[in-house]
């Protein structure tokens, strides 16, 4: 698999304060879902006392196999991993305090490639080179996907381990496609025509869904506007690109979705799309691939069996890349935790063991090789076709605080509250503004 160097906003921008942006189990000291949890080997040294392990993690179908893994297998004897459900806007709070003080209240974080270079930089999570090289034949940690890894790192160095990525994947109701005679469009203007026939026959009236959350996801949709033009928020150096042809036409672009989606639009996260899905109020939505999973159980929606998927578009015809973003999550361990680091980084590497990986398909696309085959999973071959055709990004540490800083500015432009050319330039000067005093 050719896996490039993704960030991950949206399913995604962990709108953490200032400097960064905005991305279970009952019994073993969790209270959401370890009885169905895989059990795995998770053999660190027994600490001489009582010990609580604190896991930050959000909830959500992707990630909760990992993190009730590990809430499961390792909790034993004197030591006890506790985890309770948390939403992700709640995590971004919850990592926010726990890292800005000399201790704080959780020892592993979930984590991800978008936050990485800011944390890492500001000396706020513990580099794991020592620690992989020491365990990797234990937990064959070699076996993790390399490019992934480097996802994790930051200036030479891993600051997590990845457990699962996630890419933008489109679901549509193919048995709406197949009445209007429509395939899964491959352009924005494709997907548009999609939209016009399947509101003429009258029984959707807002055919398109995407997470355009005005507190998050909506900047994460720009990025991927403007990065399937081959354009990121940052250039290589840093260098804010809001000015840029690129930015311009991916505004357009949004813009011109908005009559084909739910007047509500800019309230909607990822939960809120599935749930158009589930209900049949929108017949194409585009998310994560960690929320696809969700649309083929018939327990949560009669129409499971009518969802297909797909690549997700390109804006263009042209463009080089997808309309897509792509995340690698992972576990950190907080520098200002009290708690022997070797046992939780062994913690961590039980979870993302090889039997542990197995048992996260499909819900997950887990980091290690060879877990993922196009038929394992309805979506899989669509998340496959997505990979190779997403934009890799820079990983600069102003990544997350720019994203942060433009997104009100964004909110008004998309909605038509500003002009486009003036918000280009006002996102221009936050973000020249942002990046230089970062």
């Amino acid at each position: 698999m050719r896996f490039h160097r993704y960030v991950k906003t949206g399913i995604a921008a962990f709108a953490v304060t200032a400097s960064l942006v905005g991305v279970t189990a009952c019994g073993a000291g969790s209270r959401s879902g370890t009885q169905g949890a895989t059990a795995v080997e998770c053999d660190y040294p027994m600490p001489s006392s009582a010990t609580t392990v604190n896991v930050l993690a959000y909830n959500s179908s992707a990630i909760d196999p990992f993190t009730n893994t590990m809430v499961k297998s390792c909790t034993r004897e004197q030591v006890t991993l506790k985890h309770d459900p948390i939403d992700f806007g709640g995590q971004v709070t919850k990592t926010t305090a726990t890292l800005a003080g000399d201790t704080g209240t959780y020892d592993i974080l979930e984590t991800y490639g978008f936050v990485i270079p800011g944390f890492a930089a500001a000396d706020d999570i513990e580099p794991l080179d020592d620690y992989f090289a020491k365990h990797a034949d234990k937990y064959k940690l070699n076996e993790l996907n390399q490019e992934m890894r480097t996802a994790m790192s930051y200036d030479g160095k891993l600051y997590a381990l990845p457990m699962q990525a996630q890419m933008y994947v489109m679901a549509y109701r193919k048995d709406v496609f197949d009445a209007a005679g429509l395939k899964p469009p491959t352009t924005f203007a494709e997907m548009i025509d999609a939209a016009k026939a399947i509101q003429a026959k009258g029984e959707i009236k807002y055919p398109i869904a995407l997470p355009l959350n005005a507190t998050a996801d909506i900047t994460t949709n720009f990025q991927a506007a403007m990065n399937s033009y081959g354009v990121d928020f940052l250039d290589s150096a840093g260098k804010p690109q809001f000015t840029s042809d690129a930015s311009r036409k991916a505004l357009e672009a949004m813009k011109s979705l908005l009559p084909y989606m739910d007047p509500q639009v800019t309230t909607f996260d990822q939960p809120k799309v599935q749930q158009q899905m589930f209900n049949g109020t929108a017949a194409m939505a585009i998310m994560f691939s960690g929320r696809m999973n969700d649309l083929t159980l018939p327990a949560n929606t009669k129409l499971a069996e009518n969802f297909a998927f797909a690549a997700p578009p390109a804006v263009e015809k042209d463009a080089p890349h997808l309309y897509s973003r792509l995340s690698v999550d992972g576990w950190s361990i907080p520098k200002n935790t009290k708690l022997d680091k070797d046992m939780l980084f062994q913690m961590m590497a039980s979870s993302v063991s090889e039997d542990a990986s197995k048992a996260s398909v499909p819900a997950a696309y887990p980091a290690r090789e060879g877990m993922v085959s196009d038929d394992s999973s309805k979506y899989a071959a669509a998340a496959n076709a997505t990979i190779t055709k997403t934009m890799p990004t820079s990983g600069h540490p102003a990544a997350a605080p720019v994203t942060n800083a433009i997104r009100p500015i964004l909110v008004q432009v998309v909605t038509g509250q500003l002009d486009v050319a003036a918000g280009m330039q006002q996102m221009q000067d936050l973000a020249d503004k942002t990046v230089a005093g970062s």
